[in-house]
């Protein structure tokens, strides 16, 4: 996934798609799976209901 598809811009604000790891912090992204969440630096997950 490129890096342009964590940000959605809209007029001149930027929204994050995303979430951050609690853990790691601001920049290192969460993966998004099908019944988790997971965070690839660090091996963080949370489970989606």
């Amino acid at each position: 996934m490129a890096v342009k598809d964590y940000y959605k811009v809209n007029g001149e604000s930027l929204e994050r798609l995303r979430q951050f790891c609690p853990r790691c912090g601001d920049g290192v992204y969460l993966a998004d799976h099908k019944d988790r969440l997971t965070c690839g630096k660090c091996g963080y997950t949370e489970f989606k209901k």
